[in-house]
């Protein structure tokens, strides 16, 4: 009986330090651009869709005429869309990681009196899902893999600024209104790759 118990509490520990690892190893990999270069820190990427026909590059949006600018989408996949930074919370982070916070903003300058970094903003009551503004006082979101290599989602869930917090967490798609492509949480999912600008 002891023999016994003494093999399965082995084959536990053996499974527990594999997943552990396993667990670790994709916490630490990069996320790479479409060349297959880890995303940098401070330098500038386009984010597009996946999949094509499913609008353009990201870029701000005026949704309503006023400030604050939206995230969203050019309604082409021809249009340039900006260009946004990355910012690791982990200060030692040279390099975006897989399922770790990051900090994102637009590389341009607006009209509104404000930073182009991405916000969780408020729920659309049309819609009920919830959209990414930009702010001065930006969220944290990260990166995670699809099943398909080179290909990723976005989410917010900043479980590393708070691990012990519980967040309604989401994973960001396109919710079009009015002739426009907003990103917004908690609906449909876009998959998205990085390419260096």
């Amino acid at each position: 009986m002891s023999t016994r118990l003494n093999e399965i509490s082995l084959s536990l520990i053996i499974w527990l330090l594999i997943a552990t690892t396993t667990l670790a190893q994709s916490t630490n990999a990069p996320v790479l651009d479409t060349k297959g270069h880890p995303l940098e820190r401070g330098k500038k990427y386009y984010i597009k869709p996946a999949i094509t026909d499913n609008g353009g590059r990201f870029t701000l949006i005026d949704r309503n005429g006023s400030c604050p600018l939206y995230v969203g989408q050019e309604n082409s996949d021809a249009s340039k869309g900006l260009p946004v930074i990355f910012t690791p919370f982990a200060k030692e982070d040279k390099i975006v990681k897989l399922n770790r916070d990051f900090k994102v903003a637009f590389s341009a300058a607006t009209i509104c009196v404000q930073s182009t970094e991405w916000k969780l903003g408020e729920k659309d009551p049309k819609s009920g899902r919830r959209l990414i503004v930009t702010s001065n006082d930006g969220s944290y979101f990260r990166i995670v893999e699809t099943q398909f290599g080179g290909v990723y989602n976005i989410r917010w869930c900043p479980t590393d600024v708070c691990p012990f917090c519980k967040f309604n967490c989401g994973t960001a798609g396109g919710l079009r209104e009015n002739g426009k492509i907003l990103l917004a949480l908690d609906g449909n999912v876009l998959p998205v790759e990085f390419e260096r600008a």
